[in-house]
């Protein structure tokens, strides 16, 4: 993997829970744990995931219920149900409310951790324009994301904070698309908080001043306006 995938992971059987997370982290993932519904969907509200692990049977809100509030704002995200019940039509119900993937307890963790590997990175193909790994190459600079830094055209290393090194890998996976104001916000600010236009404006200022040989006439980066943002190449 590239950068840290991040997963939510939904499971009130402790040791079960306490298994998978420390497996999965293992694998390099980043995990938020949920032990009820209601704690899913808040967590789900905050934060941008790549992958959500969802038991059916929990405490105050069931994962059909979790399932169907989680498709009402999100279509994107991968979701792996997890359920004791063997019936086909349980299987069914839970593919048909959105789930990607359903396994059944007892499952092999072996198999669950491909699974999850697999829709990660289908779901990273799906939505990226273009895939990028670990470093990309533009106008003689050369972006490393994953030591959050950059090394320029002049020669010169400059570091990028977490959010800049997001942002920047977001509009580049994007090159010549306008990616909205809501995309950014999703990805890297999360559901609960809301930049003002001016806090992404001030991000993509710095990288003209950072990229562009004349930052007043940019060649790269270019604000949409009442739209979004946008990466130009060639």
């Amino acid at each position: 993997m590239n950068q840290k995938s991040t997963i939510l992971l939904v499971e009130d059987e402790e040791n079960l829970h306490e298994t998978l997370k420390l497996n999965l982290e293992m694998e390099g993932y980043e995990v938020t744990s949920a032990f009820d519904g209601i704690a899913a969907m808040k967590s789900f509200r905050a934060e941008y995931f790549d992958l959500i692990i969802l038991d059916i049977m929990l405490p105050e809100m069931d994962g059909i219920s979790v399932m169907e509030s989680i498709r009402v704002s999100n279509v994107e995200v991968p979701v792996l149900m997890l359920s004791a019940r063997n019936s086909s039509s349980d299987k069914i119900l839970g593919l048909k409310k959105g789930a990607d993937d359903y396994m059944t307890k007892p499952f092999n963790l072996e198999e669950l951790l491909l699974r999850v590997d697999k829709l990660i990175i289908k779901n990273k193909k799906l939505q990226d324009v273009s895939y990028i790994g670990d470093s990309y190459t533009f106008g003689g600079h050369t972006i490393d994301f994953k030591a959050q830094g950059a090394r320029l055209a002049n020669g010169q290393n400059i570091e990028l904070s977490k959010k800049e090194t997001m942002l920047l890998k977001l509009l580049l996976e994007h090159k010549n698309e306008v990616v909205t104001r809501e995309k950014i916000l999703q990805t890297v600010w999360g559901y609960n908080v809301y930049p003002t236009t001016r806090t992404i404006d001030n991000f993509i200022l710095n990288f003209r001043k950072y990229f562009e040989a004349d930052s007043r006439n940019p060649r790269f980066f270019h604000s949409v306006r009442g739209v979004g943002y946008k990466y130009a190449e060639g």
